[in-house]
């Protein structure tokens, strides 16, 4: 079978299409003929060995994948060759065939694409995970949405939304809060030019926000903690500032409130059953149209290489995706 290997950590550059031998499967696994892969933004960390997990070379970079079971191990009786899945593995899908416990597999719905399917596990499952299972959001409460027009806070605004949340955007440019409007936020902020804090407290009539869902960090953390309404919930997503905050946790007693890890991957880990619950809702809202994630490009195997350049150029306004077969 064809495969995009990582073949050193040197980054995209580092990557060429070779033939390898396909996977076989083992107790509890099948076989999945890859039919579209998802990249995501650690795939340019990942292939300079700069990511929390270095996995051992050569390896294929894509986390998510969709297409076909071919084949089925011993005690595996939920699924069967034909079936229409997608997973999430962590990396090693840019390839033809993979093998996966079937744990980890979810089955397509009909009217969803390979390519959609693809790209939806790490986003939309942090953003179901994070605001349902983390935050118990509920319908009617306020969620402030921070780094929101990236691929991660996109989706928090989208699954908030879907919820039955008031949604505030908070991002860097009115560029940006354009997009995230357009994907259903009800307000929007831009934090370069105002004073995050205070326009949290203004929309929200003094009141504050229930949930911060924050995929920056930095400065940015404590002002929307001194936002928080009374008993609301701070979720720790990500930092995409570069910058991990130093927060006074006295402004969590003062609010009665709490801060909340989102480790969405070592959550898949530990409950897979409740990632695939969640991953069937997600699944649910694309097939009845509800959910319409955006496709930034897709490129075929051999450009796998280029596809990463464009995420390391930071050009993507959604999933890039690898066309295998």
């Amino acid at each position: 079978m064809k495969a995009a290997l990582c073949t050193s950590l040197k980054g995209p550059d580092a990557i060429t299409i070779e033939d390898i031998d396909a996977p076989k499967p083992g107790p509890g696994e099948v076989v999945i003929r890859v039919n579209a892969a998802a990249l995501n933004f650690f795939d340019t960390l990942v292939t300079r060995g700069k990511y929390q997990h270095k996995p051992e070379l050569p390896f294929s970079p894509a986390g998510e994948i969709a297409g076909t079971i071919a084949e089925v191990g011993q005690e595996v009786s939920s699924f069967e060759p034909g079936d229409r899945v997608t997973a999430y593995i962590g990396w090693g899908g840019a390839r033809e065939y993979v093998a996966v416990a079937a744990s980890a597999v979810v089955k397509i719905p009909p009217i969803v694409s390979d390519d959609i399917a693809a790209g939806l596990a790490i986003t939309f499952g942090t953003a179901i995970h994070g605001l349902k299972d983390r935050a118990d959001l509920e319908p009617g409460e306020t969620v402030a949405v921070l780094g929101a027009s990236g691929g991660a806070g996109l989706a928090a605004v989208e699954i908030a939304k879907l919820m039955g949340a008031r949604v505030i955007a908070a991002a860097s440019s009115e560029e940006k809060l354009k997009i995230c409007t357009d994907h259903g936020a009800d307000l929007s902020i831009n934090y370069k030019d105002a004073d995050l804090k205070a326009e949290l407290r203004r929309v929200t009539d003094g009141q504050g926000v229930d949930v911060v869902y924050d995929c920056v960090g930095g400065t940015f953390s404590e002002a929307a903690i001194r936002a928080l309404a009374w008993k609301g919930r701070f979720l720790v997503v990500g930092f995409a500032s570069g910058d991990i905050p130093k927060v006074p946790i006295n402004l969590l007693l003062l609010r009665g409130g709490d801060a909340r890890g989102v480790f969405w991957g070592e959550a898949v880990k530990r409950d897979p059953k409740g990632h695939r619950s969640n991953m069937e809702t997600v699944l649910n809202w694309v097939s009845d149209g509800s959910l319409k994630p955006r496709i930034h490009a897709t490129y075929p195997l051999e450009e796998t290489a280029e596809a990463i350049r464009v995420l390391d150029r930071r050009e993507a306004t959604g999933k890039v995706i690898i066309k295998v077969a």
